[in-house]
């Protein structure tokens, strides 16, 4: 079928890092020097006289072998301890307090090592999963829909002929090793100002990086460095593209509506029928390319169905690429239905969607969430995402909690980013205990 980089515990936590090379080196070193010293010291106590009080400090009455011991365990408790002391007082800043600098350098390296995971998407999903799975590996890479036209990303997309910024700006922020502090910068709304009312923050950032740069991809590059991002976010296409959608009524008659931003806004009994992009056919982003064929895993959703995920896998080139992969390839359902968009679906309605759009079979596995709370979420329309009653033709089922427990109808994303990363080590255990219902 497709062959597969197979990871384990193992091949994450044996990271390339030499420390105890560099730990016998230095302990070599002192205890060179601490020879080099108690020469010098034995010469300068023969050739001279002292009082008697040196006899009782130097220990003289104890025998050498005895003596020596006691010297060398006070001195070896003394380095270490003025290590451990020297370690906490100089990196305490910039470490948690509950790990020490070895423990920080061996999860960067781990990092670094681990598996190239490409997650496609946009809005408010995709940000749950590169949090999940920041954790385990620094080889992220984020694709990202460019047809939103709505709020502060459609001003600056209409005023000023970029992409839109908004759902980069979230997935940067995502990634940032400040996340908290870049999230809260990064989402800051101003609320008054002419020109500036209800612009984000995040997003007049990377357009003012986009013409220092000269380009979109260059200030993404840009801010990914300034910003320490681990991975790197990328659009699906670097071309102006419009999402469109058409819309049957209850009478089974379509209607045609143009842009993103309308789409999720639908009433009265209608649903949609089919989405496309104008133009039809727009070119891929190379690099996006590139990181869906050497990735290990291609993660899409969770996100809004049709206005976020879809329309990524609706450029010719991306579909193509997440086809020709040999990565496991993963969709994550949402857990709560979106009005306006999946009013009504279940598990099986979302995979029939996205196979209606793409390839069947596109995808591998299916994760859904399994445990629902008393009370509908909040929404007015939306509803829990059900579990189909049949198996999902040419998918593997994979079912758990995944609530997030201050909002249940989004993902946890530690929960998450546990279940993509045991799939990736074992998928045939996966397969072997998910729930075909």
């Amino acid at each position: 079928m497709h062959r597969l980089r197979r990871y384990s515990l193992t091949t994450w936590l044996i990271p390339g890092l030499h420390i105890k090379r560099w730990l016998i080196v230095l302990m070599v070193g002192i205890t060179l020097t601490g020879l080099g010293i108690a020469y010098l010291l034995r010469a300068v106590y023969l050739e001279g006289v002292y009082p008697p009080a040196v006899y009782w400090l130097t220990l003289q009455f104890l025998p050498r072998w005895l003596r020596a011991i006691l010297f060398g365990v006070t001195g070896v408790g003394l380095t270490i301890w003025g290590f451990y002391k020297l370690n906490r007082s100089l990196m305490s800043p910039f470490v948690n307090p509950e790990e020490d600098v070895a423990g920080q350098l061996y999860h960067h390296h781990r990092r670094g090592r681990g598996p190239k995971i490409v997650c496609i998407g946009g809005g408010t999903g995709m940000p749950s999963v590169l949090r999940g799975l920041k954790p385990y590996t620094d080889n992220i890479t984020a694709i990202v829909t460019v047809a939103d036209d709505g709020g502060s990303s459609g001003r600056l997309r209409s005023e000023m002929g970029m992409l839109p910024p908004g759902d980069f700006r979230n997935n940067i922020a995502a990634l940032s090793e400040a996340e908290r502090t870049t999230a809260r910068l990064f989402q800051y709304r101003f609320s008054s100002g002419t020109g500036l009312e209800g612009h984000a923050f995040g997003n007049l950032y990377l357009a003012a990086m986009a013409g220092v740069t000269g380009s979109f991809e260059q200030g993404l590059l840009a801010s990914s460095r300034v910003l320490a991002v681990r991975g790197r976010v990328l659009p699906s296409t670097l071309e102006l593209v419009q999402l469109v959608a058409d819309v049957e009524d209850a009478e089974g008659r379509l209607e045609r509506i143009h842009g993103e931003s309308l789409i999720p806004k639908l009433g009265g009994g209608r649903h949609i029928h089919h989405v496309y992009l104008e133009p039809e056919k727009p070119r891929a982003y190379p690099e996006a390319i590139r990181a869906i064929l050497a990735a290990d895993m291609i993660v899409a959703g969770p996100g809004s169905l049709y206005t976020s995920v879809i329309p990524n896998l609706l450029v010719p080139e991306i579909a193509l690429a997440v086809k020709a992969s040999r990565g496991i390839k993963v969709y994550i359902c949402n857990i709560a239905t979106q009005p306006g968009e999946t009013t009504g679906y279940d598990v099986g309605d979302h995979v029939h969607a996205l196979e209606q759009h793409t390839k069947r079979g596109m995808f591998h596995y299916v994760i859904a969430n399994d445990a629902f709370d008393a009370t509908p979420p909040p929404g007015g329309a939306s509803d829990w995402v059900q579990l189909p009653f049949e198996p999902l033709p040419g998918s593997y089922l994979i079912t758990a909690d995944l609530r997030d427990a201050d909002r249940p109808w989004r993902h946890d994303p530690s929960r998450m980013g546990a279940v993509l990363i045991k799939l990736l080590a074992h998928p045939k255990d996966s397969r072997s205990t998910s729930r075909d219902r």
